[in-house]
């Protein structure tokens, strides 16, 4: 989609062909190799910004060492075109004349952002959410506007905030929940906010960047970047008046500026918390005094911080009944630990992207299916491994699944019972079960479960082509004894 209205291309592109390649065609790894050299400079001097000395911030936003880094991180993390067309790799293509160009476009203040393309995407729970997708020359400066502002906040953040933030993360919010857990809050407030991102108060947003930040060009720049129109599916240009759209590399860290001024307001109620972005449980001992925590806790965010509580998905609950981060949380019966268990909502969603793998009638080859699983399982366990054994004791049944509805695959694949059998007896099964299999009178789900089908698709045969739930957990938490289990605790953590 082409912006009508679009005020970058002649600051950025105005020497470039359609498409972002520069005159005589710049080659994209030259073009990355001249961004690495420039972004060298900044990694050997890394901003030290601090709250004393923030009165001249937009230089180092604009420096050229600071926006090829951006644009490295930027291209890192890929991602769609904006309503501009340009991709990841136009942007690099024009790096040489566009960075220059960028950065006295900033120091001047005639940079203005491009509209935001508005895509929506499923919500797990139901609905759909609303992400917004700037454009790649705009994704570049927020990323610049990031470098220089993380240094400035991060060291004032709670530590119960886990979020975006440098080492810390899923692993470290279920730690310190376990920890709260273990020493007997055995209720949990978990409070949803509705619609956050959508919700944010540019004023008070901008009034808490302002305590810390003294450059009023960065502060203008921030709410240029709030306010810029949002390009629906249909083509309507939508003003915005409040919220930071999902989606942009400056979004985590506004979230997190917003809601630090919560953070701090529990940490000076004395209450115990864990806070992940707009996910937050706070863990008291009595059901009466979470009930009061709940209430006192919406009058403050809806009358302090002018967002809205959800209260229909908010709730007083044991931990082992409340969602954190895919998680539930038991304290074992002798008190000695706390059992990390999937949640509800996680085993729903691991059912649902395994049927939609593995389709009955899956068009093409079996070691594309097996790859595309593979691929899925390897990023689900790399997140999920945090649970105990206990909690991953159902990923024998799910991986026992998965080897099914692969075998139903085959069967399927074959159509005719008179090819399935002769597939089986090139496969070496027996002429009595490979015939018991073909010629069956059963479903083929049914099918999928007789000896015949097992005997050529056995469990050797599949540890050699697809990745297993239960080994992927294994891998990373070892039993005790084997030479891997020193150093799980390190793996876990990425150490």
């Amino acid at each position: 989609m082409r912006s009508s209205d679009s005020r970058q291309q002649p600051l950025v592109f105005a020497d470039s062909p359609k498409g972002g390649a520069v005159a005589g065609g710049v080659d994209v790894s030259a073009s990355k190799a001249l961004v690495l050299r420039t972004a060298g400079a900044r990694t050997a001097n890394e901003s030290n910004a601090s709250a004393a000395a923030t009165s001249r911030l937009l230089e180092e936003v604009a420096a050229l060492p600071n926006l090829a880094a951006a644009l490295l991180h930027v291209a890192r993390n890929k991602g769609a075109c904006g309503v501009d067309g340009r991709s990841v790799e136009d942007v690099m293509e024009a790096a040489r004349a566009l960075l220059p160009r960028l950065s006295v476009a900033l120091l001047t203040g005639r940079y203005r952002p491009g509209d935001v393309r508005r895509v929506w995407i499923p919500k797990p729970g139901g609905g759909q959410r609303g992400l917004g997708i700037p454009n790649v020359v705009d994704r570049l400066v927020q990323q610049a506007v990031h470098h220089v502002l993380e240094p400035v906040f991060e060291p004032g953040f709670h530590d119960s905030s886990h979020g975006f933030r440098r080492y810390r993360g899923a692993p470290t919010a279920i730690a310190e929940a376990c920890g709260y857990v273990h020493e007997g809050t055995t209720w949990v407030v978990g409070i949803d906010l509705s619609k956050f991102f959508d919700r944010v108060n540019h004023q008070r947003l901008l009034s808490r960047v302002a305590q810390k930040v003294g450059d009023g060009r960065v502060l203008a720049l921030v709410h240029r970047m709030l306010v810029a129109k949002v390009v629906m599916p249909d083509g309507t240009r939508v003003s915005t008046t409040e919220g930071t759209p999902q989606g942009g590399p400056l979004s985590p860290l506004l979230s997190n500026i917003v809601l630090d001024e919560l953070d701090w307001e529990l940490d000076r109620r004395g209450l115990r918390f864990v806070r992940y972005a707009d996910d937050f449980n706070v863990y008291v001992r009595s059901e009466r005094a979470a009930h009061r925590v709940m209430a006192s806790l919406g009058r403050f965010i809806e009358g302090r911080l002018r967002l809205k509580v959800n209260a229909d998905k908010s709730e007083v609950a044991r931990p082992e009944q409340v969602h954190l981060l895919g998680f539930n949380l038991l304290r074992r019966d002798d008190g000695e630990g706390v059992e990390v268990l999937l949640s509800k909502r996680t085993h729903e969603r691991l059912r649902t992207k395994l049927r939609e793998l593995t389709p009955r009638n899956w068009g093409q080859s079996l070691d594309l299916c097996m790859e595309q699983v593979s691929t899925y399982v390897r990023g689900w366990a790399g997140y999920f491994r945090l649970c105990t054994r206990r909690g991953a004791a159902a990923l024998q049944e799910y991986d026992a699944h998965i080897r099914r509805r692969v075998r139903a695959i085959v069967i399927t694949q074959r159509k005719r019972a008179r090819y399935l059998y002769r597939h089986l007896r090139e496969r070496g099964v027996s002429v009595r079960g490979a015939a018991t299999t073909a010629y069956s009178s059963r479903a083929v789900w049914n099918r999928s479960l007789r000896y015949g089908i097992h005997k050529a698709y056995n469990l050797v045969w599949f540890a050699a082509r697809m990745e297993s739930l239960w080994d992927r957990w294994l891998h990373f938490n070892p039993p005790p004894g084997t030479p891997e289990a020193s150093t799980g605790q390190l793996r876990l953590l990425g150490l």
